[in-house]
């Protein structure tokens, strides 16, 4: 805990992974809903649509948190370094 408080371990990457998984299931039932909801009803084209955005997003998604976790593993590795 004393990490924690004195910003000696880093709490957000922690986080990230859960924001990771809010923003994979977000995307997938944006793409669902696309898919069978909508005004048009059930559609070739609402398909490949909503397929797209949930493929889309999953990967948008995981790309995002994969870059904020790269600036966190330069600083442990910093850290590391100035700790030598």
């Amino acid at each position: 805990m004393k990490d924690v408080l004195f910003f000696d371990s880093m709490l957000t990457p922690k986080i990230i992974t859960f924001v990771y998984w809010l923003l994979l299931f977000a995307a997938v039932m944006a793409g669902l809903s696309t898919m069978f909801g909508g005004y048009g009803g059930f559609s070739i084209g609402n398909f490949f649509t909503g397929l797209l955005y949930s493929v889309g997003g999953a990967v948008a998604a995981r790309i995002w948190c994969e870059l904020l976790i790269v600036l966190f593993k330069m600083n442990e590795a910093l850290q590391d370094l100035r700790h030598k």
